[in-house]
């Protein structure tokens, strides 16, 4: 699956944080990365402050850090913000983490090496599973503190799970053959900055939505066949009468289910709201 930061689906989240699908780095982007990564260091080299890159974070904005400090600065905030608690989260959602960030970082914008998506790829693909906690948060500023146990794990500190096991992450880097991640400046911010927790969380769901949906109404005109129902209540006419977008779907999608069938239906007058009102009940789950 091609990473190139603008054409990600909620399909290829599931094909890689599910099954395992290789993830590769589109070509094309190297030189935006390369471009927004000299414009970082041209504002260091004039010492120019930029905020979370050589001053402090929060009230501390105003701190200048010298040049010397800005990697420690980068590894503290990854330390500082791994604050979270509880059961790790299940690897399918940290690899939709992990892809989710890199296609983030791959739109160029960020100001990071190409070596920090390159090892996001490489951990992906070598099936590396930092130990996430499932509960924290450091307020309104996005999934700091998920995503800062993802790269914790990453630079070769804190934990990773491997064969069902809970190990040190440089272990399992060691294991995997993984360079721990080296930050520069930048890096630890553009790397937790973001909301790929719960954008993995919502792909993943929706996925399983959409499946759910689909068998609904499969299950569903199962049981109307089974129940000999009357396929009127599904014809189109009928559903443009109220013209709401989810039932008219869900109507169009049972009408072709029942095609062809060649159940009888003789003797019927009408059938239970349970079987003729199954597009008006699939309405609101349609409509998203």
């Amino acid at each position: 699956m091609l990473v190139d930061g603008e054409h990600l689906s909620i399909e290829d989240v599931v094909n890689v944080a599910r099954y395992g699908e290789k993830v590769e780095i589109a070509t094309e982007i190297r030189e935006k990365i390369d471009k927004t990564r000299k414009a970082i260091e041209k504002i260091l080299a004039e010492d120019k402050p930029i905020y979370g890159v050589n001053t402090g974070f929060g009230e501390l904005a105003n701190v200048k850090i010298s040049n010397n400090k800005i990697k420690e600065l980068q590894k503290n905030l990854i330390r500082s913000h791994a604050c979270g608690v509880g059961e790790p989260l299940e690897e399918e959602i940290v690899r939709a983490m992990i892809l989710l960030r890199l296609n983030s970082l791959a739109k160029g914008y960020s100001g990071v090496r190409y070596e920090v998506l390159d090892r996001l790829a490489e951990a992906l693909n070598k099936k590396f599973y930092p130990f996430v906690p499932s509960q924290g948060s450091v307020g309104a500023s996005g999934d700091l503190v998920q995503l800062a146990h993802v790269v914790l794990a990453l630079i070769g500190e804190g934990e990773a799970i491997y064969n069902g096991k809970t190990l040190p992450a440089k272990e399992v880097l060691d294991k995997l053959e993984i360079e721990p991640l080296e930050l520069e400046a930048k890096e630890g911010l553009a790397l937790i900055n973001g909301c790929q927790f719960m954008a993995a969380i919502l792909c993943l769901a929706l996925h399983d939505a959409y499946n759910l949906l689909k068998n609904a109404q499969i299950a569903g005109a199962m049981s109307f066949e089974a129940l000999r129902g009357i396929d009127d209540a599904f014809k189109q006419e009928i559903a443009k009468a109220r013209p709401y977008r989810g039932q008219m779907k869900a109507s169009k999608n049972l009408w072709n289910l029942t095609r062809n069938s060649g159940i009888s239906r003789k003797g019927k007058v009408q059938d239970a709201y349970s079987l003729r009102c199954m597009p008006q009940v699939l309405e609101l789950f349609m409509n998203h």
